[in-house]
């Protein structure tokens, strides 16, 4: 659906609202080999909606100024700034802190099974189960390629271990 600009202001009205939205049976479970992450406590159909995340933009200077010196980076995101001679996305990046489950899912290069997108207007992320997700398995997202800490799975890959799906399998996540 396309926005038209006011005519006074030459800008897109302000969206008057988003409903957001939350699958329910979901549990965060505190020692997992990868540290806290999110589980689900029923099967989630593939295609459902796990979370709409509100972020806060960090101005790049905020960024460089406090957040990188902090924990708090290992949980941003990266996040386009709108163009300033448009409202498309510009190849300047700065960082987003996403404020609801979005910096509690875990990184996982072969097993992810949450899809994220940034939805740049309204300044969310939207989580999405990829495929179906079967009753106590953690969700996980993938990062990307440039992780800022170590990938456990791979880790234990290259170790020939058993790897944190097997113990996370053993996992008992109460309903």
């Amino acid at each position: 659906m396309a926005i038209e600009k006011s005519p006074e202001t030459k800008e897109p009205p302000a969206p008057e609202s988003l409903p957001l939205a939350r699958f329910p049976h979901l549990k965060l479970v505190f020692d997992t080999p990868k540290g806290r992450g999110v589980f689900a406590t029923t099967p989630i159909p593939s295609g459902t909606t796990i979370d709409i995340s509100p972020v806060l933009l960090l101005t790049p200077q905020e960024n460089t100024t406090h957040i990188e010196k902090t924990s708090l980076y290992h949980y941003t995101y990266n996040w386009p700034l709108p163009s300033p001679t448009s409202n498309k996305p510009s190849t300047t990046t700065t960082q987003a802190v996403v404020l609801g489950l979005g910096s509690m899912f875990n990184h996982s290069a072969a097993h992810q099974n949450v899809g994220w997108t940034r939805d740049l207007e309204r300044e969310v992320v939207v989580y999405t189960a990829l495929r179906d997700v079967a009753e106590g398995e953690e969700l996980c997202i993938s990062y990307g390629g440039r992780l800022t800490f170590v990938d456990v799975e791979a880790e234990a890959e290259r170790e020939g271990v058993e790897g944190p799906e097997e113990v996370l399998g053993r996992i008992e996540v109460d309903g």
